[in-house]
């Protein structure tokens, strides 16, 4: 397209050169390059705007053969072959801008398909082991395992309290789940609690509690997440300074001692009279056990 474009408006260039020679014996060979170059610019629109309408070029006039022509009308002439020189140039520029106007538009629609088509993943999937001798390729996974009978009826011997107080009860069932050291039983209640009754006081407890069931169950990276959201959600709660000791302790399981100390210091900072008071023992353990400077 740009090599047609240039070729065109390389045309264009001479014709207007040829407009300060000597015109009397120019007039046919200047007449027709012109010519030759508005069906050039007639290509141009047809392949550009196909279907398009004729808005940029008069239709093609068959010159009149009878009509003589007179070498002494020069400045007629001229008038006409500049005029019809702009025209071309202001046709040129006119598709020009419209060729770069489509060019943006497209641009613009393949960046929204792009944003809005989904990245695949490049990860590998391993494909699952098969047994010896089974021709089954794509077997069903294998369902959960199921708790064992005397678990089952563990867990159904915690009695759910009911005391009036839905926010309470809910806590200390599962309270007495994890007492029990059925964690992951706990950790559900313990969740569902502090969903239902997040402006009850037991909210944090339940929160900090759901903190102490991870690591109970030797998964520290659950429970540092648990015990954070409890002291950024609700600072002022009871158990968020407790929250602050435990996610030391969580850090200090994942080897990062240095965070498990700056969780400890700002124990001191914000709750200065808990830190020296009910929870000094453990402070100090929790010192030691990230060694702390």
């Amino acid at each position: 397209m740009k090599s047609v474009l240039f070729s065109i408006f390389f045309t264009t260039l001479s014709a207007s050169t040829l407009v300060a020679t000597p015109l009397a014996a120019q007039d046919n060979n200047v007449d027709n390059r012109v010519n030759r170059l508005e069906k050039e610019m007639r290509a141009v629109q047809r392949k550009v705007f196909p279907g398009g309408s004729s808005q940029y070029f008069e239709p093609d006039i068959k010159p009149d053969a009878a009509a003589p022509i007179t070498p002494n009308n020069t400045t007629s002439a001229v008038s006409d072959l500049i005029a019809r020189v702009d025209t071309l140039e202001r046709s040129l520029a006119s598709l020009t801008d419209q060729v770069e106007q489509n060019g943006f538009r497209l641009r613009k629609i393949e960046d929204k398909l792009a944003a809005a088509t989904p990245a695949v993943s490049t990860t590998p999937v391993t494909p699952p082991s098969t047994t010896t001798g089974s021709s089954t390729s794509n077997a069903a996974p294998a369902p959960a395992a199921k708790p064992a009978p005397e678990r089952v009826s563990g867990v159904a011997a915690i009695v759910m309290p009911n005391s009036g107080d839905a926010g309470e009860d809910a806590y200390i069932y599962g309270y007495r789940l994890w007492e029990a050291g059925y964690y992951p039983e706990a950790q559900v209640q313990l969740k569902k609690a502090s969903a239902n009754y997040p402006k009850h006081r037991r909210a944090s407890f339940s929160k900090n509690l759901l903190g102490r069931a991870y690591l109970d169950d030797e998964k520290p990276a659950l429970a540092s997440v648990a015990l954070y959201e409890n002291y950024q959600e609700l600072p002022r709660g009871e158990r968020a300074p407790d929250s602050l000791y435990y996610l030391s302790t969580a850090l200090v399981q994942l080897n990062k001692k240095t965070d498990a100390c700056r969780v400890l210091g700002e124990l001191q900072d914000v709750y200065p009279d808990e830190a020296a008071g009910r929870l000094n023992g453990q402070v100090a353990r929790g010192k030691a056990a990230a060694n702390c400077k």
